[in-house]
């Protein structure tokens, strides 16, 4: 790569590459390269050919059947019903992209804050010189590493009408005595329950490795002013995580709005479209229905609430470390 240099406002003449600069190039973009191609073939081409089916009609098959509707994919989705055609009036023409959207957001919104409050609280317990600590860890995190299919196996074992966790309510003098995954009311929650339950552990070990780095002065300056555990808590412990706090923070929306495996295997949906999700509501229409065109206009739309969410967590973060 020829190189100009500039002295006094004369520019000099080009400087040639030499063959050695040259070869380290090549070794650099040799160990790029892969990851680039991969990053290429398998998100970027994809990405790309899904914005360009949600402007277009297309049942699969030949390319030569797809029909250029341009923004009639988005009007479709977003075209707003007459009242006396059903009787009811509701926001959306697609019933169900309304309910999976609903049913998405009161997902994210309880799962997010339940899994950051318990991985805070397993790391603040676990992070003491205690004697089992580590086993107690390696206990906490396995499940984020295990096979999902399985957990959520065992725990539609456990949520059954006779399982463990009902005839543990039952025991409690509670009255529920159906199965949690075929309840319209309680299938949402057994979904929410396995999420928090596995990724609590992952964001557990996130915020071990961040309380390990908050400096010990910090404590021993607020006990010399007289601050008590609750008060060191909330003015050095929380402030000094708030970093760790916006990435977790952060992923598990990310990780909530694609929400797909526990669902699919769980409930598949159900009851009726009690737990049917963005994912599994684009999923349906693009492997079941064959709509290519209105699957990819719903997934612009779920790429643009993502990117919202990811903005506005941005800007609080930006504003509060200016401030």
């Amino acid at each position: 790569m020829a190189q100009s240099l500039e002295t006094n406002g004369r520019r000099l003449p080009k400087r040639k590459t030499t063959r050695y600069e040259r070869k380290k190039e090549l070794i650099a973009y040799s160990f790029l390269a892969p990851n680039f191609i991969g990053f290429a073939v398998f998100t970027l081409l994809p990405v790309l050919f899904s914005i360009f089916l949600s402007f277009v009609k297309w049942k699969g098959g030949s390319f030569d059947s797809m029909q250029w509707v341009g923004l009639g994919n988005y009007a479709e989705i977003f075209k707003t019903a007459k009242v006396a055609e059903k009787g009811i009036g509701y926001l959306f023409t697609k019933v169900d992209l309304g309910i999976a959207l609903k049913n998405t957001l009161f997902y994210t919104l309880i799962t997010v804050p339940m899994t950051l409050v318990c991985a805070m609280a397993l790391a603040l317990a676990l992070n003491k010189a205690v004697k089992g600590a580590v086993a107690f860890r390696t206990v906490f995190f396995f499940p984020y590493v295990a096979s999902m299919v399985a957990i959520c196996v065992c725990w539609r074992f456990m949520m059954m009408k006779d399982g463990p966790i009902n005839q543990l309510i039952m025991a409690l003098d509670g009255s529920f005595n159906k199965s949690w995954t075929a309840d319209s009311t309680m299938a949402i929650w057994s979904i929410i329950l396995v999420s928090v339950w596995r990724n609590m552990g992952y964001y557990m070990v996130i915020y071990l490795a961040a309380l390990q780095g908050v400096p010990q002065d910090l404590y021993e300056a607020a006990t010399m002013d007289g601050a008590n555990k609750w008060q060191q808590f909330t003015h050095v412990t929380l402030p000094q995580l708030r970093p760790t706090t916006f990435f977790a923070s952060t992923m598990l929306i990310i990780s909530c709005f694609k929400i797909y495996d526990v669902v699919k295997i769980m409930t598949e949906g159900g009851p009726g479209r009690s737990t049917k999700m963005l994912v599994t509501y684009i999923y349906d229409e693009a492997f079941s229905n064959f709509n290519y065109g209105i699957a990819s206009s719903i997934a612009m739309v779920l790429l643009v609430i993502v990117l919202i969410f990811t903005l506005i967590q941005f800007s609080m973060e930006d504003k509060y470390a200016n401030n």
